[in-house]
């Protein structure tokens, strides 16, 4: 749409324009969109059944908005779509600090110049993108920051009184007048200050050091707010959380599938690196199963939650990881592969926030862990059940022949090996092919066979089937008794931590 050519009053009255408030605005554009079958939240995957239902009740309701759930659940970005449902172009009195609407002028000086000229007061049109302020919620905003102050040097570059309206200069939420206006974080704004916004949600007006003003201010208000803030940082006031109206909860991604989605849309993999790395859906898998490890895990302070950053930064590092070794190796093409993924411990380890016993742990070893059980639940869903492959006497163990080989013998992963090293390594397990031919044959391709077979081999280790020991520039794989006597290995559950501790033990004696 074209930027209206209306320029005056007179034209703007004789277009037959009515004034509408925000909230009506945003309801009527909403009720248009879902008539038409429209998608309202493009690119929120996850809420179709859940938030947005209860978000367009509320827009349709008219209500002011508080969007409540932990970090990374897409508060501020629906928030920011919500510009999507204002009128693409609004007329304003030209030089209007308020956005006046020229049929309804609220400021002393939009009065003053409309009584001034009449219907030739210069209008001017606003973009909705220009309707939408936010401003986060930290300890040191003041009243004067949101609502506003008197000006002394207005006062005097004017040779105004204090007493004159005309001295104030007015803060954040006057300027979002015909506007959408988001504080993110609220609890986060100190008590004194959620009391200013009282007025301004109950009964649309301000009241600035004493002044006598009355503005009825038009605007649609929406707050985001963390539960970990109720009880650690502040709290939102009593009578302020009454005067919102809708109290809208978020969540995380209820599925892997749609844990994909979200990443793979929010990933800023560069084309580059798209023409040199070949990935998988495997891959982004196992990453969104680091973040579904992390929110049950008791290392991890469920009421602070995992971010969804989580999961698109561990990817965007996986493909960094694999774009390097190319790089250093001169390969001009390269696959994604195991070791890429756990080369991704920097991007959890300052995503998650730990408990007490997280903390004794250490972040790096919190996030080795989640790595080394995202690998063994995402084993079990191409590979058998090493478990019940013990027990089936009437069928070969499918991992018999790969153990057998560790059993005296050793092979080094290296993270930056070439993918000549790295295929070489890989072909001297016997075995090893056969068991993923045998497992994944729909997901068998020749570029991707050996990612498979390193896949078998961490997984083999998870189960605790073969050992994997770290090494400073990749990992080991082994016979698992020898391992006992060297060190453990990285991702392991409880119980391998307790064996590995009671051969230690033996071993003094």
């Amino acid at each position: 749409m074209n930027v209206p050519t209306i320029r005056t009053l007179g034209e703007l009255k004789q277009s037959g324009y009515q004034p509408r408030s925000v909230k009506q605005e945003l309801r009527d554009n909403l009720i248009a969109k879902l008539r038409s079958k429209e998608e309202v939240f493009p690119g929120i995957y996850g809420y179709e059944e859940t938030v947005i239902p209860d978000l367009q009740r509320a827009i349709l309701a008219g209500h002011h908005i508080n969007m409540l759930g932990l970090r990374g659940q897409a508060k501020t970005r629906i928030a920011r779509l919500l510009v999507g449902l204002l009128d693409e172009y609004i007329p304003v009195v030209e030089g209007s600090e308020l956005n006046d609407d020229p049929l309804q002028p609220l400021s002393v000086f939009a009065r003053n110049l409309i009584e001034e000229k009449g219907d030739d007061t210069p209008i001017s049109w606003l973009h909705r993108d220009e309707r939408y302020t936010e401003k986060l919620a930290t300890p040191d905003v003041s009243v004067a920051d949101l609502i506003g102050d008197a000006d002394p040097i207005k006062a005097a570059t004017l040779k105004l009184p204090y007493s004159d309206e005309r001295v104030i200069h007015f803060g954040l939420i006057p300027r979002a007048h015909r506007g959408i206006f988001v504080i993110n974080e609220l609890p986060d704004l100190q008590a004194r200050i959620q009391v200013s916004l009282f007025n301004i949600l109950q009964e649309g007006d301000i009241q600035i050091r004493g002044f006598k003003v009355r503005l009825p201010l038009d605007i649609q208000f929406v707050f985001t707010a963390n539960p970990e803030d109720y009880t650690n940082r502040g709290s939102i006031v009593t009578p302020l959380k009454d005067r919102i109206d809708a109290q809208i909860i978020t969540h995380y991604p209820k599925s892997i599938e749609i844990g994909k989605r979200i990443t793979k849309q929010e990933a800023r993999i560069k084309e580059e690196q798209k023409g040199l790395v070949t990935t998988n859906e495997i891959v982004h898998d196992l990453v969104e199963q680091v973040a579904i490890e992390a929110r049950g895990s008791e290392y991890v302070d469920a009421k602070s939650g995992v971010s969804a950053r989580l999961t698109i930064s561990a990817y965007e590092q996986v493909i960094a990881a694999a774009e390097r070794r190319a790089l250093i190796n001169g390969e001009k093409n390269t696959y994604v592969r195991i070791a890429d993924f756990v080369g991704a411990v920097p991007a959890v380890t300052g995503k998650v926030e730990l408990v007490y016993e997280g903390e004794q742990e250490g972040a790096g070893i919190v996030a080795e862990k989640l790595m080394g059980k995202a690998l063994r639940t995402q084993f079990l869903n191409y590979f058998p059940d090493p478990e019940k492959s013990k027990k089936q006497k009437d069928k070969p163990n499918p991992y018999k022949s790969i153990q057998d080989w560790f059993g005296s013998r050793t092979i080094d992963l290296l993270h930056d090996a070439s993918d000549e090293d790295y295929r070489k390594v890989l072909d001297v397990v016997p075995g090893l092919q056969d068991l993923v031919q045998q497992s994944v044959p729909s997901e068998l391709s020749k570029e991707n066979r050996y990612f498979w077979m390193e896949f078998a081999l961490h997984g083999m280790a998870e189960h605790s089937l073969i050992s994997r020991n770290r090494l400073t520039a990749g990992a080991q794989f082994k016979d698992l008794l020898s391992s006992m006597f060297t060190m453990p290995n990285f991702g392991d559950d409880d119980d391998d931590d307790d064996d590995y501790q009671s051969s230690r033990k033996r071993k003094r004696r």
